[in-house]
């Protein structure tokens, strides 16, 4: 193969990296085309604003810190330092279901104020796009999940990086995901 051939090869995306672009893209008009619901309903008369309980600036800094764990494991799958990469698998994965138990216990405290699906039209958009955004973490948990059943596989002996890559990826927007939220909210107060 000639050394232009190679280049070449080299610089194509991985069909399941361009596959996970592909989503990205496709969950971030998703939510691109709710918040701009919200600001526009924002507008009308019965809109009712609220105050984000604090737990959920507790779930930000474990998010924050699994997306530092997962980049961590994959830079120690790529340096061949397996129990490393497993620990650190397993800690973002353990992250990411705290993540999900501190978001629960936000809409515990907001169901406590009295705020319901049905009552409010804020609250209403708060409870459909936190709880879209907790679907797309739970499915990186789920992946996470797989990664971790083949870290610890006896079987398994595949030392691609491109499934913990694409699972960091995914997990990195997941993360980036739940800023913009958080921050989206926050600014509509």
């Amino acid at each position: 193969m000639s050394t232009i051939g190679m280049a070449t090869e080299r610089k194509r995306l991985h069909p399941h990296k361009f596959t996970l672009w592909l989503a990205i893209g496709s969950i971030v008009m998703m939510f691109a085309g709710l918040t701009s619901a919200v600001i526009v309903k924002r507008n009308q008369a019965d809109w009712q604003g609220f105050t984000l309980p604090t737990i959920f600036w507790y779930s930000t800094g474990v998010l924050l810190i699994t997306s530092l764990t997962i980049q961590m494991a994959l830079r120690a799958f790529k340096e061949r330092r397996m129990q490393r990469y497993r620990s650190l698998l397993t800690i973002t994965a353990v992250g990411g279901l705290l993540f999900v138990v501190l978001q629960f216990r936000g809409f515990e405290s907001l169901w406590g104020q009295g705020l319901r699906f049905t009552n409010d039209v804020a609250v209403s958009f708060l409870y459909i796009i936190f709880g879209l955004h907790a679907v797309h973490v739970l499915g990186g948990i789920i992946a996470l999940t797989i990664q971790f059943g083949r870290a610890f596989s006896a079987r398994s002996r595949n030392y691609s990086a491109v499934p913990i890559e694409i699972v960091s990826t995914y997990w990195h927007f997941v993360d980036l995901l739940w800023l913009y939220i958080l921050v989206f909210f926050i600014l509509i107060q």
